[in-house]
């Protein structure tokens, strides 16, 4: 099957038919992955170059039931969640994942994913339809902005689109670009000014992962950015946030880091970073002379609060590795300065209030008290449960940092 078709950009939700509208010919013969936030479309019709302005669907009062599902380089994340009224936790699961399958976000073997998806749903016995997909990589972006004086929705898609030319850098050819209205006013002049959400994504990067889903069995309800997804599960909701403060969510994985910034109501600003619990088990591992893997267990047994000495170390040992240990973090508050800089550079930005942080890395004790000493704005562990009822048979014992985007994902908006 060509994958190479339009993929669109809508809201959390796929589009649902109005009461009493018939089933489409077409959806009652294909059994593919509809994906909700890069949703796929016109099978086989060329991509469209111009951005598809997202519709907000209406709400029924069906339970929708998910399952959030974020491959990443070294694990397997899922989470199954009820929508219905408020959203419950009834299932985690998560599996390690051997390296080079997924590195930097970016799928390189599709066939040997196919298969170890496959295995994993069986495993676990979890539902292979309504599975939302995580992703996050440098080759998507975000941005929001604000055009003024266009009315008329086809001036307004092309007006965007030359936007999009201007602030991103991706060929508008190999690119899915869409977009939502975040508001509109009319200034003193009587002038439309409409704030727009734009995300451009890499065709074949969507592509590549779709295409392991289907080869896994796997129908997709959406395809979602990890930055949403963990907004989703640990931004506070709206109206309770600080007056005028910015959310920052820090998501620390293996290899990599996604930043996300909220306005309280959308994601205004998110970046990957190239910085994860890998860097620091590089850093440990040049200065005891070991292998990354080697140097693994000793991350585990690490403090920053505590001047304790992991088992098999000496005294000196145990000092190079936190020497080496503070030097990454440090290099970790360096990037996410840069970050925020940037986003504060925006028309428009909001001052920070807090960080919060999470995934794997982001339990490491002492990295939040760290980081807010560097950076000079609270720094805070968030709890990846705060938004959801917790099932009975979810284990709630267990680390779960990692699991927040996957619990996000499974999280209607």
């Amino acid at each position: 099957m060509d994958l190479r078709k339009e993929i669109k950009f809508s809201d959390l939700l796929p589009k649902r038919r109005a009461k009493g509208e018939p089933k489409p010919k077409a959806e009652k013969a294909a059994r593919e992955p509809r994906v909700s936030r890069f949703s796929r479309k016109n099978q086989d019709s060329a991509p469209t170059e111009t951005p598809k302005r997202a519709q907000k669907p209406k709400m029924s009062g069906r339970t929708k039931k998910l399952v959030g599902l974020k491959v990443g380089s070294s694990q397997i994340a899922a989470a199954r969640i009820v929508n219905n009224g408020s959203p419950q936790l009834v299932q985690i699961a998560r599996d390690e994942l051997d390296s080079g399958i997924v590195v930097g976000g970016e799928l390189r073997e599709t066939e040997e994913l196919a298969a170890v998806l496959k295995r994993f749903f069986r495993k676990h016995k979890l539902p292979r339809q309504n599975v939302r997909l995580g992703i996050s990589n440098n080759r998507i972006g975000v941005r929001a902005f604000e055009i003024a004086g266009v009315d008329d929705e086809k001036q307004l898609a092309n007006a965007i689109k030359y936007r999009a030319q201007e602030t991103l850098p991706i060929p508008v050819e190999e690119a899915v670009l869409d977009y939502q209205i975040l508001g509109e006013r009319t200034d003193e002049e009587g002038v439309l000014h409409r704030k727009v959400l734009l995300v451009v994504a890499y065709r074949d990067l969507i592509d590549r992962y779709a295409a392991a889903c289907k080869k896994a069995g796997i129908r997709l309800a959406g395809i979602d950015l990890e930055a949403f997804a963990i907004l989703r599960a640990l931004a506070p909701p709206p109206g309770d946030e600080a007056a005028g403060s910015a959310i920052v969510v820090v998501n620390v994985g293996h290899d990599r880091t996604t930043f996300a910034v909220s306005d309280g109501k959308t994601c205004e600003f998110t970046r990957v970073l190239d910085w994860g619990g890998r860097s620091l088990d590089m850093g440990i591992a040049r200065a005891l002379d070991l292998s990354p893997s080697e140097a693994a267990p000793i991350k585990l047994a690490l403090s920053l609060t505590e001047p304790s000495i992991p088992a098999g170390l000496t005294s000196d040992q145990a000092d190079r590795v936190r020497e080496a240990v503070v030097r990454e973090v440090h290099e970790f508050a360096r990037e996410l300065v840069s970050s925020l800089q940037f986003y504060q550079s925006q028309p428009g930005s909001l001052g920070i209030g807090e960080i919060v942080l999470t995934g794997g890395t982001a339990q490491l004790p002492g990295l939040a008290a760290e980081l807010s000493r560097l950076l000079g704005v609270r720094a805070r562990v968030g709890d990846p449960l705060a938004h959801v009822k917790v099932g009975k048979k979810v284990d709630r014992e267990q680390q779960l940092g990692s699991l927040t985007s996957a619990i996000g994902l499974g999280i209607e908006s």
